[in-house]
């Protein structure tokens, strides 16, 4: 069963339009050394699919200093060994479309630029990593960390707070030809440390299967740092961004200058 829960949850992706989850254990972890995969900006700027996530497999534990070579970003981003009990990997999700998502709703294109390779076009660099929890078996977290111009990013989470309000009844997205359904947008509280936030849950319907997805986007400056969660062992369960897994991302932008 919980195979076929999890295969039913990867199906589901591509038209969720956001690449979270890698099943296997044998993702390559995120290193400050390792190449950047497919799936993962480089410091060029090219943006890649979200990064695929572990469910399982060792964790190192320990914080980790930011790494001296690569971008900012690269070493803002989340490395296996930075969270005790998950999985760090930038393996991308290898059946999911690239690029951003078209809403049907020009008032929800903010909510569906986000489930895309960048929270929005404004992005002049992004890099992803896929978060498996070890402790709560089947919650996959993507996490990306994204450079702006200050005004743009908030312009972000403004537009997002707006398209929150307009697009409670849902939106459909397409990408690639693959539609997905976003019904039950709704705003929810959470605490973090960064300049402003915004925050919201909705049911991801596609296929005649459906998952609860929680999005964070956190303003660090000019940094986005935007996070996503489902239970792709239980994909109706409602699930949220972990805490710890919120602030360790906060802690490695801020130290990253």
């Amino acid at each position: 069963m919980r195979m076929k829960a999890r295969a039913t949850t990867v199906a589901l992706l591509p038209a969720l339009l956001f690449a979270a989850v890698g099943c296997g254990s044998t993702d390559t972890p995120a290193t400050g050394k390792a190449p950047v995969p497919q799936g993962s900006a480089a410091a060029s700027g090219t943006p890649g699919a979200s990064a695929g996530s572990a469910a399982g497999g060792p964790a190192t534990g320990g914080p980790a200093a930011p790494k001296s070579g690569g971008s900012k970003l690269e070493r803002a981003s989340l490395e296996q060994g930075d969270l005790d009990g998950y999985q760090i990997s930038a393996q991308s999700n290898p059946n999911a479309p690239h690029g951003q998502p078209q809403a049907d709703k020009k008032a929800c294109q903010p909510l569906a630029d986000a489930m895309g390779d960048k929270p929005d076009p404004a992005a002049r660099e992004t890099v992803n990593r896929g978060v498996g929890s070890q402790k709560q078996i089947g919650l996959a977290v993507a996490a990306s960390v994204s450079s702006y111009t200050e005004s743009d990013a908030k312009r972000l989470i403004a537009r997002l707070k707006e398209a929150i309000a307009a697009c409670g009844t849902g939106f459909t997205a397409t990408i690639e030809k693959q539609a997905g359904s976003y019904k039950d947008v709704r705003a929810a509280a959470y605490k973090s440390a960064g300049d402003e936030s915004v925050s919201w849950t909705t049911t991801a319907v596609a296929n005649g299967a459906s998952a609860q997805v929680h999005l964070l986007l956190v303003r660090q400056g000019a940094t986005v740092v935007r996070l996503t969660a489902l239970n792709v062992a239980a994909a109706r369960q409602q699930t949220q961004v972990p805490q710890e897994v919120t602030d360790k991302q906060l802690e490695k932008v801020r130290r990253a200058g």
